[in-house]
């Protein structure tokens, strides 16, 4: 059976957002949410390298904390992997607004980052994933009618004070980005084109069909008509293989670079 926040997806995505749906998302939860009030932002503490490498854990949990352990995950291209559409262990105890019952209050983004701002495993935020933060979470705070000020790091929700450190941007600074986003002050983002020149449509999860099943031919993969995990990670890979931005999107360029001689 469903979970309750299956609406974020067609939230994420008609603010222009690219976003990955992860295996099994809507039936994942550790029980129903409560009354949505607001965004609850982290990041992963993951790896130095790679798009989203701490989607398994987050996915999964840990041996100390079962997953998910956070609604959405955030890659650092600017890509939202939608986890769990239930309750997620993101937040443990403290107080934001008012509001104390975190995990059944916030939905949880873990941002791909190593959490460290010095040394060599600093991790500057892209402007793409930062850009992508800010408006996922203007977006989801006017879905469900709440203020800029209901987006919260974890670092300022967490009891005691200074028990969690994330995220390491300055949230105030964070707020007003998504404020300027809801009140229309902030143009809208570049949304990739719903077909080419050519007439093919852009293609993404869960899209189905002759079209994919060409898809998947020209990529190497079995063909099964299903743009599922495998054929996302599959035109991932051609991506960064072209030089494009690998958000697993079949848009306009990639059309372009499927249909040109390999370099």
């Amino acid at each position: 059976m469903a979970f309750a926040l299956t609406w974020l997806p067609d939230v994420l995505g008609d603010a222009g957002l690219r976003i990955s749906l992860v295996d099994g998302w809507k039936d994942r939860g550790r029980g129903e949410m409560g009354t949505v009030r607001g965004v609850m932002c982290h990041h992963t503490a993951g790896p130095l390298s790679g798009n989203m490498p701490s989607l398994r854990i987050v996915t999964a949990g840990r041996p100390d904390l079962p997953g998910p352990l956070s609604q959405l995950c955030l890659g650092r291209d600017g890509t939202y992997y939608v986890v769990a559409a239930g309750r997620a262990s993101h937040a443990g105890a403290g107080n934001w607004q008012g509001v104390s019952t975190g995990n059944s209050s916030f939905i949880g983004i873990e941002a791909e980052n190593t959490g460290h701002v010095i040394g060599g495993l600093a991790d500057p935020w892209p402007d793409r994933q930062i850009e992508a933060y800010f408006r996922g979470c203007a977006a989801i705070l006017k879905h469900i009618g709440a203020d800029a000020l209901m987006c919260c790091g974890h670092k300022e929700y967490a009891l005691p004070h200074g028990r969690k450190p994330d995220p390491t941007f300055n949230m105030n600074e964070f707020r007003l980005k998504v404020a300027a986003v809801m009140t229309g002050a902030a143009p809208r983002p570049s949304i990739v084109p719903a077909s080419d020149s050519a007439g093919r449509p852009t293609l993404r999860r869960p899209a189905s069909g002759a079209l994919v099943e060409a898809l998947q031919q020209r990529l190497g993969i079995t063909v099964d008509g299903d743009f599922g995990g495998r054929t996302e990670a599959a035109v991932r890979a051609f991506q960064r293989s072209r030089g494009l931005m690998a958000d697993g999107v079949v848009g306009p360029r990639t059309w372009a670079a499927l249909a040109s001689p390999t370099q």
